[in-house]
């Protein structure tokens, strides 16, 4: 997503399980820890041939007008993050950065569930910034030079030709403490969908992506990318 109100932009994401797979290996993500595969649609067989467990799911989905509109809605309804909420969650300051945030929202809400690489730079940055509020994570990764590189090979680095204008945004579904969360950097804060848990995520994400998919009927620009937990004696790629 290119946001005229960010004064930085990076090179956008492709939405490319093996362009995000080499991406978050490469900065601390063991391979054989997670796994980004495609979601390939959101009936319940299709759901059924994405590895389990499911971590996280990004979904990415065209701007409009009405996702704008309900956009600046909810965040006026949204209150300040409760400290209690254990939920890791980050602003977007940098333009087309939606794809990297949504990965970091992705792992940051699981480094419990998978062991980083120590002294990698995903096990650096969650470290230096455990209490930091979500403006100071963006400022953080804003300024961080060996993020801007890693994401700009990333995106160079997939099928397909590199815009610097899209009109298109990832976001993150994630399951913490019970409840179904989605996180979008450039939303004012975590957005609860009700209670799942770690066997349902996938399933429950499937269904607040539908009806997002709903709203824009006419589209085909929407794409999902689970993040599932690599079983234990599967081979590492």
């Amino acid at each position: 997503m290119a946001d005229s109100a960010c004064p930085i932009k990076w090179l956008p994401l492709e939405a490319n399980p093996d362009v995000m797979n080499q991406f978050l290996w490469g900065l601390g993500v063991p391979p054989d820890e997670a796994e980004c595969y495609d979601v390939f649609g959101l009936d319940e067989e299709l759901l059924e041939m994405v590895p389990k467990p499911v971590l996280a799911v990004l979904f990415l989905y065209p701007l409009t007008s009405q996702s704008e509109a309900e956009r600046a809605q909810q965040d006026s309804q949204t209150k300040v993050q409760d400290p209690s909420i254990t939920v890791f969650f980050m602003k977007q300051t940098v333009g087309n950065a939606c794809g990297t945030i949504g990965l970091l929202h992705a792992i940051g809400n699981v480094t419990s569930e998978i062991k980083l690489d120590e002294g990698s730079f995903l096990d650096k940055f969650f470290k230096s910034t455990a209490h930091m509020d979500p403006m100071e994570h963006a400022s953080f990764l804003q300024t961080d030079r060996e993020m801007e590189v890693a994401h700009s090979v990333a995106a160079t680095a997939g099928d397909t030709e590199v815009p610097v204008n899209v009109d298109t945004h990832f976001i993150c579904f994630t399951c913490v403490d019970g409840q179904l969360y989605e996180l979008d950097g450039r939303k004012s804060g975590p957005i609860s969908h009700g209670a799942c848990t770690p066997s349902s995520l996938l399933q429950d994400a499937a269904k607040v992506i539908q009806k997002m998919m709903q709203k824009n009927p006419d589209s085909m620009n929407f794409n999902a990318i689970a993040i599932s937990k690599r079983a234990k004696g599967d081979d590492a790629p």
